[in-house]
């Protein structure tokens, strides 16, 4: 076998392991998005709900209030503004994750593609020089 056709096989062997490398690597990187899109998602999830329970906490001081009972009110009224609150910083930290999850594009895979490119054209123009 010449040469060149050592070469070629080496070449050809080499790429698709390059190839398999780069799909695992995106697989990986696709999935970790994935998970940080359903922990974002569980988020808002729990914002939703905290958000409703202020609503009936709302609820239940527009009650107590038409009862006239201050003391009552007033303690179902402070309820209700935490409730919101923590409702609030759940959603924006669940809105974090989300907006880091997207677009699921696997960024690292590709900017290693384009280096192995690089380098496999760099390698090609080298060789042709020394021929």
């Amino acid at each position: 076998m010449t040469e060149t056709h050592k070469l070629v096989n080496d070449l050809s062997e080499q790429v698709t392991r390059l190839v398999k490398d780069e799909l695992r690597l995106a697989r990986y990187e696709l999935a970790e998005k994935g998970r940080r899109g359903a922990f974002g998602a569980g988020l808002f999830g729990a914002a939703g709900l905290l958000a409703f329970y202020g609503g009936a906490a709302v609820v239940a001081t527009v009650v107590l209030a038409l009862a006239l009972v201050l003391p009552a009110w007033a303690a179902a009224l402070i309820v209700a503004g935490l409730l919101f609150v923590v409702a609030a910083v759940v959603g924006l930290v669940g809105k974090s994750q989300v907006k880091q999850a997207t677009p699921p594009v696997p960024h690292e895979t590709i900017a290693s593609v384009k280096a192995d490119i690089d380098t496999v054209k760099e390698s090609m123009v080298k060789e042709r020089v020394r021929r």
